[in-house]
Formats: structure tokens, sequence, C-alpha cells
């Protein structure tokens, strides 16, 4: 029988679609699927919604058990073909509105955090520890093990996994899927949708749309341009802006979106220009709001599902399912997946972790080479990269100057504060954080 761990089960509403697609897909329906967390009333909420769904879709097929606490962890890992990850370490409160109200005070703005720039630092740091403690279980009681994460940030832990253990690892995000399809949408491209080809690499949430051509291999890039520029000087405001104009000036669309991607660069938040954030209309502090909105939903979601144990599920477009069907059936699947970079992406460093097309199969993660990227997408990347590379050997060395070295050279945060205030910033986040932090004092 197929054994798929699930990490951080307690993220309800994500563990049901990925869980949901297995229960969906012939090869995986009769799986054992163990469900970890160390919060006991969200890890038996998604019990009871996944037994539905497992009783409503799949005619009680698959194998439900929960584990909770880190003293059961080796437990629901032990024998685990597929270990998927999804923790957030800290939560929403109190560590996500430390990561965005300590810098506030510094005068730094951040959008989500949760991927670059100091939040996304602070979060890799109080993550890296758990997951080293995943790996050491998963070498002893799966060693064969497929690990898909999904948490962020996905390249510092991805990244982490992939040079300091000896884990099977590929990250995984929904950004790549979708990329094409939104730009296309929003520059009422539709028809050119059907038969498209591309090629997408890069980093994760700075993955680049290299290519992008109709049915007929006509190159769609020169329209795209044309339209992206004509809709940003237009203006109409719209959600995209950012990742339009990264079109004008870089020649190239990426793949994570335009909130997301303000904070990745020092261009677009600036104290010095305010006007810029209602120019290119950046949500600051989106990612709190989100959080919020999402906790409300969820208790309100949760209050119906639970009520009459109507729900049910159809298959997403999620990766995790099709790769463990691709695993099993040693049937070729085709993903965007980030890997270490072993001369895929030539003009970026080897041990950055990079995000490029990658086939599965029965022996699985096999990536594909793309070359050199244009040089100033390179640039880009690689200005995040060292930022990566510094917040994984901090969370290895525990030593602290290298925090402080990975915020100076964050792009976004060394082109609002000085060195002093970078310091002072890091220190007070560190003691903030408690005992989430309390390796790196």
């Amino acid at each position: 029988m197929i054994k798929i761990t699930f990490m951080g089960a307690g993220s309800t509403i994500f563990a049901r679609n990925v869980l949901g697609d297995c229960m969906c897909t012939p090869a995986l329906c009769e799986s054992e699927i163990a469900l970890y967390d160390i919060d006991a009333k969200r890890l038996e909420d998604s019990r009871i919604i996944l037994s539905a769904i497992n009783h409503n879709v799949n005619q009680d097929r698959a194998k439900l058990k929960t584990y909770l606490g880190v003293e059961n962890r080796k437990e629901a890992l032990r024998g685990a073909d597929f270990v998927v990850n999804a923790i957030q370490v800290g939560g929403y409160e109190p560590c996500t509105v430390t990561d965005f109200e300590i810098p506030k005070k510094y005068g730094l703005r951040q959008t989500i955090a949760d991927t670059l720039g100091i939040g996304g630092i602070m979060r890799a740091l109080r993550t890296i520890p758990v997951m080293e403690g995943f790996a050491r279980d998963m070498e002893e009681v799966c060693p064969d093990a497929l690990f898909l994460n999904y948490s962020n940030p996905m390249a510092m832990l991805t990244g982490y996994m992939l040079r300091y253990t000896k884990v099977k690892t590929v990250g995984l995000c929904h950004s790549v899927q979708v990329c094409s399809k939104t730009l296309l949408e929003e520059l009422g491209m539709e028809d050119k949708m059907e038969g498209r080809t591309e090629l997408i690499a890069g980093i994760n949430h700075m993955g680049w749309l290299l290519d992008i051509r109709d049915k007929d291999g006509n190159d769609l890039y020169p329209e795209i341009r044309r339209r992206a520029q004509e809709k940003n000087t237009s203006g109409e405001k719209h959600k995209d802006m950012v990742r339009l104009e990264y079109i004008r000036h870089l020649g190239y669309y990426c793949t994570e979106s335009s909130e997301h991607n303000a904070e990745y660069n020092p261009l677009f938040i600036k104290s010095k220009y305010p006007e810029m954030i209602e120019e290119f209309q950046i949500p600051l502090d989106e990612y709190p709001r989100r959080c919020i909105e999402q906790i409300e939903g969820w208790n309100k979601e949760r209050e119906d599902i639970l009520k009459d144990g109507k729900v049910t599920h159809e298959r997403s477009k999620e990766y995790a399912s099709y790769i463990m069907e691709a695993v099993v059936t040693d049937t070729p699947y085709k993903i965007g997946g980030n890997v270490l970079n072993d001369g895929y992406i030539e003009n970026l460093p080897s041990d950055a972790c990079v995000e490029v097309p990658c086939y599965i199969d029965g022996t699985g993660v096999h990536p594909t080479k793309v070359g050199k990227l244009p040089t100033q997408l390179a640039a880009m990347n690689a200005s995040n990269i060292g930022v990566q590379l510094l917040a994984i050997e901090a969370a290895v060395t525990k030593d602290r100057r290298k925090i402080y070295q990975a915020a100076m050279m964050d792009p976004h945060t060394a082109a609002e504060l000085n060195i002093k205030d970078i310091i002072a910033m890091c220190d007070e986040m560190i003691e903030a954080h408690g005992d989430y932090m309390k390796e790196y004092r």
C-alpha cells in the first residue's frame, strides 16, 4: 500500500485539495494517508473533512490516521513513499505580525514577506530547524520517500533540504501553472490560449516566461509587449502593474504576482517616492489582511462543512497528485519544479535553488537544461539568490552575522535602511520571535 504523509495537515484547505486529489486518482485512492500536525484542533478538523471526502468520493478506500505532536512525528513518516510539506512555523500570530510590525517601525514596508526580504529571512530561520528534524526522521524511517515541499520561502527551504540533507526533494509552487494563462487573459489574448507552448525558468516567484508561442508556432511576445506597454501607460489602474512594467523594461513576464514582485527589488516600494504605491497599485501589508480574511472565512466554512458533512471534491491542477501518479505508474509528467542548479541555468550559481521544467517518472524527478537566461533576468534572479544562500548559511551555522548579511544584501531592505538600522531591526526581530529563534541568540 502506498503511504502519503502530510506534514502540516492542519492547513486544512490545502490538505483537502492535495489529499482530495489523491483520493480522486485511481493509482492513489487506496493509499494510507498519515496526517501530522502539532495543533490538535486543526488536525481534527482536517481528519473530519478528509474522512468525509474519503467517504463521499472514494468509498472509504483510503486509510486515514492522525499523528499529533513531535513525539509522534517519526511514526507519521515511517514507511512513507511521499511526504507533502505545508508547515508554517509560528503562524499568523505571533510570527507574521512580528515580521510586518517591527520592520514598519524602521520605515521598511512589505506586501507579502514570505519569500524574500526580512520577512522571508525570518520565516526561513524559524522553519529550517523544524525541517532539519523532518529530514533526520526521514533519513531513518523512509529514506526513499520523495519530499514535496510547498512551504515558503520556497527557494530557501528547498535549497536547504537539497544541499544539507539526503532527502529526495522537489519544491512546488502554483505560480508556474497559471503564469501564461493569467497574462493572456489580462491582455485580451484568450484566443491564443489553446495549444500554446511555453518555456518558464528562473527562481521561485521570479521564474521568467522566456518563450510563448501559439498552436502554429508563432511567437506571441511581440504582441504581448505591445499590449503590456499600452495597458500600463493608458492611465488605467490594475493589480498587475509591476509585472507588466517588467515586460516594458526587462522584456519578459514573470511567474508570481505583482504584489509579491514589488518587494523583490529596490524599484517600486520607496519611501522617497511614496506616490509610486498608488501609481503601481502596490498593496502594502497585504499578507496580514489575507490572513485575517482567511481565518474568518475558514471559521465559517468549517462550521458549514462540519454541520452536515456534505463535502465533496474534484481533482485540481495541483502538482502533488500528478507527481505521485507519475512515480507510481511510471508515466512521464512535466512540471515546473524547484531543484538544485546542477548546470540547468548556466548563468546562475550552482548552489542556487532554481525553478526549471522537470519530468517525473518512476525513477523520480529529472530537471531539464535551460541554458543561459537573458542577462538582465539573471541579474534580477541573482539579487535574490544571494539573500537566499546567506539565509540558509545562517540557519546552518547559527551565525547571527549571516542574518545581518542576508538582510544587508536584500534589494528592498538595503534600498531603504542603513547598516546600523538593519542590524538593530534584525536583533529586535530575533528577540521578539522568542523560542522560535532561540538558536540564533
